[in-house]
């Protein structure tokens, strides 16, 4: 009877995550990360408001739990690849030791002095304040490399201080693990009034040395999987099957102890998943596709943790200990700038990045939240409340800690994100970079439709084409004083016809300084693409785009040469919805001259299938089909 009540709570559960995993995904639009999204999801449906998932869940399907921390713990291994962080190495050590001495050691000696005035701790012993501290400490100490990167890749930083902070973010959350691991058995000797004596220091050894021995036997287990000739929705299934096992075997070990020997030895299943995870990463060729599985899954195995997280959260005892989570908040705050600002001048880092580098460390998510749900699980006392308030302070964390970072990679000028663009589309002026005969013709082309053409070039004594709205200029460096020169904030356009390496410092000025509406390159070298892809440049490769050509003129010979402008007196442009008069209006209402065709509509970079039922926005680009006395009538009415 009791498997099927699994089975239903399970197939309950089911539901409301692939709701909770839709309804996240509206947080990431305000800018919010997913995991608050799933937090907030989870506390919304959990015992305390809607009851869709009943109070004994948490408890009952523990094993998902179970299988979440030990996918969390491979993904924190994964990320430490120690060959990305040798160039940096010094100071990623010396703030590293700082960090996680002086932020352990300042926050627990803070929240024990402060122990009294957390509601629930006066109920308890010192051991146990100690304990709470000591704890609490440990998970300050975490971080969260997954915020920190897409924080990063959302700004395309890059440099020396974003390879520390990644680094440092990377091995806290490592080192983190096997500092929870000594510290919970700490703990668990303080609370059971065990004497610290010889044997509780050998049997904490013990501990961490069948850790680390039971992680290389697992990371053995991962290599033996990952090398099977087997398809990867496979692989993930017995990944995750693996964690669960250490979770199981975990227990086993201890049970045995408890029973035959009278010791309480624990191995920390978070410590042998992360070992095994760094083996695979660091030690075997299956690092990329380890990687890809633990992308892959992600998403389900977090939907199902944190909105269960958010499930189980307190919020009577949240309402009366809001202000002390506030006062560690700050607690954590204060100890981690103490610890990154030693940490960068112990390693001799340049001030301008040292007096910054602790809004680097703000951020807290997966690891820190696994990290609670373990000591919830261990002392079920005053695991709960502990668990409130310091899921509190992460959520704190991960709304502070992501725009922090972002101010800080800014200051330190490795921020090289897409400028904003003052621009409007539609002034129609281009730069061509490259003197030759096809920048030439496209220029005459441009310059036929009304459009004001530069073309550069570093040969000197090129004369001017004598062409209305096309002049050459020369030009014989690229770099952000040549685009300032060129008036490049005034350009709507950027045709590179250059060299690929050439070609991609004109585009990257051009995206981090103007953010320039239209940047097209020709491509030499097709390993280059994704170079040119991620700035969001459209590529024209030569051989490909004939090929392409060809293809569309043997299958649509018409819709081809209407695209093209070979039709007489036919023209294919986009066009701009200015007129404040036409915003909101559908296309059906619109009275269009007969020869004129909308082929798509483009809102805010995205398009959209345009139907009758369209209605149009300011700002909307219009492509159009037509005679080209129609499509200047058209321009006239919009624009």
């Amino acid at each position: 009877m009791e498997y099927w009540e699994i089975i239903s709570l399970v197939a309950g559960l089911i539901i409301i995550l692939v709701a909770s995993q839709q309804l996240s995904l509206l947080f990431k639009k305000i800018h919010l990360p997913i995991i608050t999204g799933l937090l907030v999801i989870g506390i919304i449906t959990g015992p305390q408001i809607l009851g869709l998932i009943p109070a004994e869940v948490p408890v009952k399907l523990k094993f998902i739990n179970e299988i979440s921390l030990a996918f969390i713990a491979f993904a924190a291994g994964a990320e430490l690849y120690l060959k990305e962080y040798r160039s940096q190495m010094k100071s990623i050590r010396w703030i590293t030791i700082c960090s996680i001495s002086i932020t352990f050691l300042l926050s627990s000696t803070a929240i024990f002095l402060l122990s009294n005035m957390i509601p629930f701790l006066s109920n308890f012993g010192i051991s146990t304040r100690l304990g709470f501290s000591l704890l609490a400490g440990t998970i300050f100490v975490a971080r969260s490399p997954s915020s920190a990167i897409a924080v990063i890749n959302e700004l395309r930083a890059k440099g020396p201080f974003t390879r520390t902070v990644m680094g440092v973010t990377v091995l806290l959350d490592v080192l983190v693990i096997i500092l929870f691991a000594i510290i919970i058995s700490l703990v668990n000797t303080l609370i059971s009034v065990t004497s610290f004596n010889t044997e509780y220091v050998l049997v904490l050894l013990s501990e961490l040395i069948a850790s680390f021995f039971i992680g290389w036997l697992l990371g053995k287990v991962l290599q033996f999987i990952l090398s099977r000739k087997q398809s990867r929705t496979i692989k993930s299934f017995l990944i995750l099957l693996s964690g669960l096992g250490i979770y199981l075997l975990s227990n086993l070990i201890r049970h045995v102890g408890n029973l035959y020997f009278e010791i309480d030895f624990y191995t920390e299943p978070l410590l042998i998943c992360i070992i095994a995870s760094f083996y695979i990463t660091n030690l075997t060729r299956y690092r990329r596709e380890f990687l890809k599985i633990i992308h892959d899954m992600v998403p389900y195995v977090y939907v199902a943790f944190f909105t269960l997280i958010g499930a189980s959260i307190s919020l009577d005892y949240l309402a009366k200990a809001w202000m002390i989570g506030l006062v560690l908040f700050i607690i954590r705050l204060a100890a981690i700038s103490i610890g990154a600002f030693t940490g960068g001048v112990l390693a001799g880092d340049q001030f301008r990045y040292t007096k910054i580098s602790w809004m680097s460390y703000v951020t807290q998510a997966g690891v820190s939240i696994g990290l609670v749900s373990v000591v919830a699980g261990e002392f079920p006392e005053w695991g709960a409340e502990f668990a409130t308030i310091m899921i509190a302070i992460i959520f704190i964390n991960q709304l502070v800690g992501p725009p922090m970072l972002k101010w800080a990679i800014g200051i330190a000028g490795e921020d090289h994100s897409r400028a904003r663009s003052n621009l409007p589309a539609g002034s129609h002026r281009a730069i061509i970079f490259g003197y030759e005969a096809q920048a030439m013709a496209l220029a005459r082309q441009l310059a036929n439709h009304g459009w004001v053409v530069k073309i550069t070039t570093s040969m000197k004594g090129i004369n001017e084409p004598g062409i209305e709205n096309i002049s050459v200029e020369y030009c014989p460096e690229i770099n952000y004083e040549t685009l300032e020169n060129l008036e490049a904030g005034k350009i709507e356009a950027i045709i590179a016809l250059k060299t690929d390496d050439e070609n991609l410092e004109i585009c990257e000025l051009a995206y981090e300084n103007y953010g320039t509406h239209d940047l097209v390159v020709r491509l030499n070298n097709r390993d280059n693409f994704n170079k040119f892809h991620d700035l969001g440049v459209k590529i024209v490769e030569p051989s490909t785009a004939m090929v392409s050509l060809l293809d569309h003129f043997v299958r649509s010979p018409m819709a081809t040469s209407l695209l093209l402008g070979m039709e007489e007196n036919q023209d294919t442009v986009e066009i701009i919805v200015q007129n404040r008069n036409l915003h909101g209006i559908a296309l059906r209402d619109l009275h269009l001259p007969a020869d004129i065709l909308i082929l798509s509509t483009q809102r805010k970079g995205q398009m959209i299938i345009s139907t009758g039922f369209t209605r149009l926005r300011l700002g909307d680009i219009l492509t159009l089909v037509g005679s080209v006395e129609s499509i200047e009538e058209i321009r006239l009415r919009f624009e």
